[in-house]
C-alpha cells in the first residue's frame, strides 16, 4: 500500500475532491474534517484550509464544498464496514480506529443511559487523523533513554499536547528497541523484547491482530485492550523487557505502571501535558511523579511543521534541548 491508502476511506465524491489536491500536500495532511452542511477542511502543520468542490484550497468558507447527508452516511458506512452495530464500544468512546492506525473522531447527538453516554447517533461530524510511519523519529532521543550501566531502557514519560508526535515517537522507539538499531548508543544491536499496549490501535495499526506498521521483530502487541489490563496481561504472558503504552492518565493506568516497574520491566509511556509540573497536579498521576518513578521525561513541541524536544531527568532538570535543528546541552 502507498502512504495515501487512507484515501480509500472516503466516499467517491469526497475522495475525488481530495485527489485533486497536490500530491505533496496529501502526503503532509494530518487531519481532514467532514462536517455535514459545513465547509470541508484539511489541516497540516498546524494550519488549516477549506477545500472547494474542484479540489482547490481556500480560506473563504462560502467557496468550500459542503458535505451533504449522503456523504456522511456513505462515509459512516465505509468506516464501519457496513456494520455500524458492531462499533458500539467505539461509538461510546467517540472515535473509531480503522486499519492503518487512522483515528476518526465522531460528533453528533449522544444517547444517555443511567446518566452516561451509551452511544452517539445522528453522527454529522468526523475528524480523520491520518497516522504515518516516520522511521528514524526516535534517532536523536533514543540514546538518552538507554542505561548503559544496567543494560536496560530507562523508565520514560513522553509529554506533549495532542498532535505533537507522541504516538509517532513511541512507534519508532518500539521498532528500534526491538530490532536493536539504537543509533550510536551502547545498546546497538542488542535488541529487546517489547510489548505494546495499543488500546486505540494507533501505535501498531493492527489489522486482524497483525501490525500494519513496522514495530520491530521482537515486538508483541496487545491490540484494542484497555491499558491497565493490557499491561498486566502482557507481563504475565509475554515476559517483555520493555512495555510501551500511549496516553496514560487514569488511576488504574498509574497502578499498572507501578506494578510493571516493580516487576523490573522498563516502561515507556506518553501522556497529554506541557510538562511534568502539569502532570504532577493530576490526582491519578501524582503518585508516579512524587515518587520519581520515571527516570526520564521527553517534552515534545511542534511548530511550523518541525518537532523540537527537551529531555529532563527524574529531578526535572533539563539535560538536553533541540531547537531549530541544533542540539544543545542545558
Amino acid at each position: 500500500m502507498t502512504n495515501l491508502n487512507w484515501l480509500e476511506l472516503f466516499p467517491d465524491r469526497i475522495k475525488s475532491i481530495l485527489l485533486q489536491l497536490p500530491r505533496d500536500l496529501l502526503e503532509r495532511l494530518e487531519e481532514i474534517r467532514i462536517r455535514e452542511e459545513r465547509p470541508l477542511e484539511v489541516n497540516e502543520s498546524g494550519g488549516h484550509h477549506f477545500v472547494t468542490g474542484q479540489g482547490m484550497l481556500t480560506m473563504e468558507e462560502e467557496k468550500a464544498y459542503r458535505p451533504e447527508r449522503d456523504d456522511s452516511r456513505r462515509f459512516l458506512d465505509l468506516i464501519s464496514n457496513h456494520s455500524l452495530y458492531t462499533l458500539e464500544e467505539e461509538l461510546r468512546k467517540g472515535f473509531i480506529t480503522v486499519p492503518g492506525g487512522h483515528r476518526i473522531g465522531l460528533s453528533g447527538r449522544t444517547v444517555l443511559s443511567g446518566g452516561r453516554v451509551e452511544h452517539i447517533r445522528d453522527i454529522s461530524g468526523f475528524n480523520i487523523r491520518i497516522a504515518r510511519e516516520v522511521q528514524g523519529a526516535a534517532n536523536e532521543i533514543l540514546p538518552y533513554l538507554y542505561d548503559d550501566k544496567e543494560k536496560r531502557m530507562k523508565h520514560t514519560l513522553i509529554l506533549s499536547p495532542p498532535q505533537h508526535g507522541k504516538t509517532t515517537l513511541l512507534r519508532d522507539l518500539a521498532r528500534q528497541i526491538s530490532s536493536g538499531s539504537l543509533g550510536s548508543s551502547p545498546a546497538k544491536n542488542l535488541g529487546m523484547k517489547v510489548g505494546i499496549i495499543d488500546e486505540r490501535s494507533e501505535i501498531a495499526g493492527s489489522l486482524h491482530g497483525v501490525p500494519s506498521f513496522d514495530v520491530g521483530p521482537r515486538t508483541d502487541v496487545m491490540d484494542a485492550c484497555p491499558k491497565a489490563e493490557g499491561m498486566m496481561m502482557m507481563i504475565r504472558s509475554m515476559s517483555p523487557d520493555v512495555l510501551i503504552v500511549d496516553e496514560i492518565g487514569r488511576e488504574e493506568d498509574a497502578e499498572a505502571v507501578t506494578e510493571a516497574l516493580h516487576a523490573g520491566i522498563s516502561v515507556i509511556a506518553s501522556a497529554h501535558g506541557s510538562g511534568p509540573e502539569e502532570i504532577l497536579n493530576r490526582p491519578a498521576m501524582h503518585g508516579l511523579m512524587e515518587n520519581q518513578m520515571f527516570e526520564m521525561y521527553v517534552l515534545l513541541h511542534r511548530s511550523n511543521g518541525k518537532t523540537t524536544f527537551r529531555l529532563m531527568d527524574r529531578q526535572m532538570r533539563v539535560l538536553q534541548v533541540r531547537m531549530k535543528g541544533e542540539a544543545r546541552h542545558a
